[in-house]
């Protein structure tokens, strides 16, 4: 299978530190990839660099998107490929729809840029898109602003955003955080729904392993700003080989494994990226290395072998 994208060996330093340390991953059409970590842990950075969106930042390494090379691209040509054959639901839409046009300017906007339509020709798009992500009288609800949304609605709008110039990659940064279950289930339903139809790939972020759980194929692990582990999503829930995957596993609830117990938090907090752990970057807080106080978790970083970056793989099962 063809990678519609391939991320090699990505590096993103800011003056602060480096927030994404060695991140490698692919993306194939009507598939998708769960990225998941802790707050901090480098999920949104990498997205951003795939857009490229970030300012003030030193990315390094491989980009491939489709065969061409982003890393090093002029802005240009990054404009001309966001909206058009990559495109992004950014985590929080109230602060991402502008408050002072309707939604129907907002959604063919991009629209018109990059299919070089007519005002009229862009309003009808704009029609179409907010009845296919399932908004009630979309010819009405084209004139109205954000405010005149519900939280779920206005994520729907995000939604038709993303996907008016039918793009190849949709990347999804938390896309369900603040809705309540019923409206995150229905978002995405919504997602696994175009991607069925349109054979998008869809890149989840998200810190949410049961968000992870319903719509992923695959599963990256983020701790630290590097991935900890990569695998088939089945394989990540049922066997899970690194000591953080199956503490964030233990830390909700398992309906599937009859519940009954306590939930189990990963005791510490992650790392400053100012001041990074020597060796693996989870060692402080690792129960694998509580137990045996392994000199070389302490000492020497582990390398990324077989989908996991462990001294100790599979003690976690």
């Amino acid at each position: 299978m063809t990678a519609l994208l391939q991320v090699t060996d990505l590096r993103v330093t800011f003056a602060a530190g480096t927030a994404v340390d060695g991140v490698s991953f692919t993306a194939h059409q009507g598939r998708t990839l769960g990225i998941v970590g802790e707050s901090g842990s480098g999920k949104s950075v990498s997205s951003l660099a795939v857009m490229g969106l970030h300012r003030n930042a030193i990315v390094e390494g491989s980009i491939v998107f489709d065969g061409e090379e982003l890393v090093g691209a002029s802005p240009s040509r990054l404009r001309a490929l966001r909206g058009s054959r990559m495109s992004m639901i950014f985590q929080d839409p109230l602060s991402s729809l502008h408050p002072y046009y309707t939604v129907g300017e907002q959604i063919a906007e991009g629209y018109r840029l990059h299919a070089k339509a007519s005002r009229r020709a862009a309003r009808e798009r704009a029609v179409e898109m907010l009845a296919d992500v399932g908004i009630p009288s979309p010819r009405a609800r084209v004139a109205d602003y954000p405010h005149q949304f519900s939280g779920g609605m206005r994520q729907r709008v995000m939604i038709a955003m993303a996907l008016v110039c039918e793009p190849d990659l949709l990347i999804a940064d938390e896309p369900t955080t603040a809705l309540d279950v019923t409206i995150q289930a229905q978002i995405l339903e919504l997602i696994k729904k175009i991607q069925e139809e349109r054979g998008v790939a869809v890149i989840m972020i998200t810190h949410d392993l049961g968000v992870v759980a319903r719509v992923a194929d695959e599963v990256m692990v983020m701790y630290g700003g590097a991935p900890v582990e990569h695998a088939p999503a089945r394989q990540v829930f049922k066997t899970p080989g690194h000591p953080y995957t199956r503490g964030l596993l233990d830390s909700i609830p398992r309906h599937d494994l009859g519940g009954g117990g306590p939930l189990q938090a990963i005791p510490g907090s992650p790392p400053s990226l100012l001041t990074p752990p020597q060796g693996c970057r989870f060692h402080p807080r690792c129960p694998i290395y509580a137990r045996a106080s392994a000199e070389i978790c302490a000492t020497e970083r582990p390398a990324f072998i077989a989908g996991l970056a462990c001294h100790y793989p599979g003690a976690a099962t």
